[in-house]
């Protein structure tokens, strides 16, 4: 694969991961409020009254968020990494190479 492709997947991946975090992020931020400052954790629902949860059930869930969250982010940032150190266009084979005068290339740069 070539390598602006690895830095074009690498930063669409980290972006969606900060896109994600950014839009349902905000629902798993109050959890840490809930187990600090009351004693009962909620879980809310549009059309209906909430439902007292366990705690610990609603940290888990903020904790596979933003575990996804990270992995998103990190493999982004990973393909980026991978694509920026890559050979870009100095491991051409001779055979792959198109335009004009394609037999008559040489390794000098004129």
């Amino acid at each position: 694969m070539s390598d602006i492709r690895f830095i074009m997947i690498g930063a669409s991946v980290v972006f969606s991961g900060f896109i994600i975090l950014g839009i349902f992020g905000e629902n798993y931020q109050t959890v840490n409020i809930e187990i600090n400052e009351f004693e009962n954790c909620y879980k809310y629902f549009e059309d209906k009254e909430p439902v007292q949860i366990e705690c610990s059930e609603k940290k888990n869930e903020q904790i596979l968020f933003f575990g996804v969250v990270i992995s998103l982010i990190l493999g982004g940032g990973l393909l980026l990494i991978k694509g920026l150190r890559g050979g870009w266009d100095s491991k051409v084979k001779p055979e792959d190479m198109a335009g004009p005068n394609r037999d008559n290339r040489s390794d000098e740069s004129s």
